[in-house]
């Protein structure tokens, strides 16, 4: 009694009166489940309208086919419909206003009878995991204001006659699946603030229409497929505050009153095709730009000096395009936090370049500096040792910059990236550098820096990245980086490196993508401990002094891709232990003093593409199977008692004589111990095939 009575908005008492005396005695003696059969048995059947916006929810709930939190268990008779979660209803009609569902982890389709709900102003479904398409019945939500589907996986086309909400106000729908084009009829949305479709898949150009949004302050649609140009009337909006059409495939130039817009804040045409020049006057025209962002595209000129009056600035990119001439001070910038001017024709390859570094000194946000592959020349600056403490990336990387790395370059304490490979750089590496606790990434490649690698680098514990080849680093490769538990990559390539390898580096399990020694001085055995490296994916120790048997360990790199050994001193035969290296695509061990029969095994490595066994002492019938079938992809020369194998491999037959008695003289032979783990291997092999 009492919960029909709840859902009874009747004001005249004698009537409540009445239906409670006459019409419940008789309910009570119904069967209830049959009416429930025929929708009628509701605790929620309503008068005066209100049944509608029952029916509409419940047919929500019912196309829910996933709810993690038992959000819906609320959706039940106990209670009123307008205490159900995140349904709101108005104080007076007990209508719907608001459904609010976000962030629910709720799996399902729009319900096309969300259309009923004739009096709903807010409609938030943001992210969840809805699919399917926007049922074209939202279009007659006269009084919606809100309409807020972003991260979901909804597909389809945006209603055109989505229009028909003439009150919408918000509408953001980033971060799902949306095809086609931008309704134009969109544009007749007065009094819309908040556009955003941004990620989607939609395609066609940003329609003129837009401009007719005289209220809008946010437009968003970044990551799509949008194409045409920016049209001119966008500069019209002199609301808007926010500007967002990166990443998509729009040409043309910037509208000149996009640069008028006064009020704006967040201007990104990233990652597109405009040309065009920035205008002179850029930060006067925006005085409230705080993120300007034109990276990737095919902008020239100069980078205009007044953005150094731009005193709101945090975000600069305009990195990947044609800039040119000197970059402007930004002594006045002190909010700035990111600047990427990478990859443009910035500089004059002289010095003094490098003169604007100088006016960042006093930022004390600056977090990301990137000014790489331009033409900047001259001297790196002792004043980036007094950068602010908050910098976490400094790339300089693939410039003509000149003399030393400074030495306060460990005062950068919170320095995360450090790249300032392919420069001219010359000197040590300042010993300080090991007080850099946060560094993970450190490349100083094609240099020329000289002096030995401190042995104070082993103090980065934290480091991912190293790569220190094609410099003139002599003495040994310093044992203290066997603490750098974390490196995925070392390399140490080209240099005058000399001493054996430290077992402690060999002992680093985490060097799963690169380890590379090559070309330097590097003398004695390959330490056994190179078994610790399970998850290798490339080895190089090619063209050092290293001697010794090939160690049986390297059979233990399982994940092994690429493994180059040539130019050095190894010696005796492929032990059958590297059987286990199935994983292989390349092998190079030419130019060593190895010798024995080329292993049959080797055939059975399905992913060998290339494998170089010249100028060895290898003997006996080359196999013709596997790799060994496609002559481009193997090099055997310079073993002169090699036979066999396919005619275009061009080794002269074998002598079936000799063959014979080889093979007499084999099974004669007690079996040794290299023999026996030969056929433990194969077993193994054999039961491995399946895994």
């Amino acid at each position: 009694m009492e919960l029909l009575s709840m859902h009874l908005q009747v004001p005249n008492s004698f009537f409540l009166v009445y239906i409670q005396v006459i019409i419940l005695p008789w309910i009570s003696c119904f069967n209830l489940k049959g009416l429930n059969l025929l929708g009628l048995g509701h605790a929620a059947t309503v008068v005066g309208g209100n049944d509608t916006d029952l029916q509409a929810l419940l047919q929500f709930k019912a196309m829910i086919t996933g709810d993690q939190l038992k959000v819906m268990n609320s959706w039940n008779s106990s209670i009123h419909f307008c205490q159900w979660h995140g349904v709101t209803c108005g104080r007076n009609n007990r209508r719907v206003i608001k459904l609010e569902l976000q962030f629910l982890k709720l799996l399902g389709s729009l319900s096309p009878f969300i259309g009923n709900l004739s009096f709903l102003k807010e409609l938030n479904l943001s992210n969840n995991n809805f699919y399917n398409q926007i049922p074209q019945e939202i279009g007659r939500l006269r009084r919606l204001e809100t309409l807020q589907l972003s991260n979901n996986s909804i597909t389809g086309e945006i209603p055109s006659n989505l229009s028909s909400c003439s009150k919408l106000t918000f509408v953001r729908m980033r971060g799902n699946q949306l095809t086609g084009e931008i309704p134009a009829s969109l544009g007749l949305l007065s009094n819309m603030k908040t556009l955003s479709f941004a990620i989607n898949r939609l395609r066609g150009g940003i329609p003129p229409s837009f401009g007719n949004l005289s209220s809008l302050e946010v437009l968003d649609l970044r990551t799509n497929a949008l194409s045409g140009v920016i049209p001119g009337d966008i500069g019209r909006l002199t609301n808007l505050s926010y500007f967002s059409v990166g990443e998509n495939a729009i040409s043309g130039i910037i509208p000149v009153g996009m640069f008028n817009l006064s009020n704006i804040r967040i201007f990104n045409i990233g990652g597109n095709n405009i040309q065009g020049t920035l205008p002179s006057n850029l930060a006067i025209t925006m005085p409230f730009i705080a993120f300007f962002s034109v990276w990737e595209n095919q902008l020239s000129g100069k980078i205009p000096i007044s953005i150094s009056n731009a005193s709101n600035l945090n975000v600069l990119q305009l990195h990947m395009n044609r800039l040119i001439g000197n970059v402007p001070s930004f002594e006045k910038l002190d909010k700035l936090s990111i600047l990427l001017l990478g990859a443009n024709h910035l500089g004059k390859g002289t010095e003094g370049d490098l003169n604007f570094l100088c006016s960042l000194v006093n930022n004390t946000k600056l977090e990301t500096l990137d000014i790489r592959t331009n033409n900047f020349g001259g001297v790196l600056p002792e004043c980036i040792s007094n950068f602010s403490s908050s910098l976490q990336f400094l790339e300089i990387e693939n410039n003509k910059i000149l003399g030393r790395i400074p030495d306060g370059i460990g005062n950068l304490i919170n320095l995360e990236v450090l790249q300032v490979s392919q420069n001219q750089l010359s000197g040590p590496i300042p010993l300080n550098t090991g007080r850099i606790q946060k560094l993970n990434t450190f490349d100083a490649r094609y240099n020329f820096l000289t002096g030995t690698i401190p042995y104070s680098i082993g103090n980065l514990t934290g480091l991912m990245f190293l790569a220190l080849g094609v410099n003139n680093f002599r003495g040994n490769i310093p044992s203290s980086l066997g603490n750098c538990k974390n490196l995925l990559v070392l390399g140490l390539s080209y240099n005058n490196l000399s001493g054996s390898i430290p077992p402690q580096v060999l002992g680093l399990s985490s060097l799963s993508i690169l380890l590379n020694l090559s070309s330097n001085y590097l003398t004695g055995e390959l330490p056994v401990e190179v078994e610790n490296l399970k998850n290798p994916g490339d080895l190089d120790f090619s063209k050092n002094k290293l001697s010794g048997l090939l160690p049986r360990s390297l059979g233990s790199c399982v994940r092994l891709e690429r493994l180059f050994l040539g130019g050095n001193l190894f010696e005796g035969p492929i032990h059958s232990s590297l059987s286990s290296l199935r994983g292989l695509v390349e092998l190079d061990i030419s130019e060593n003093n190895l010798s024995g029969g080329v292993p049959e095994f080797l055939v059975n490595f399905g992913a060998l593409k290339y494998i170089n066994l010249s100028f060895n002492n290898f003997e006996g019938v080359i196999p013709s199977g596997g790799v060994f079938k496609n002559a481009s992809a193997v090099f055997v020369e310079g073993n002169n008692k090699l036979c066999g194998g396919i005619p275009a491999l061009h080794l002269s037959r074998c002598n079936s004589k000799k063959s014979s008695k080889t093979l007499l003289k084999l099974v004669s032979m007690k079996p040794t111990l290299d023999s026996i783990q030969a056929m433990k291997t194969k077993q193994s092999w054999n039961r491995c095939k399946g895994c």
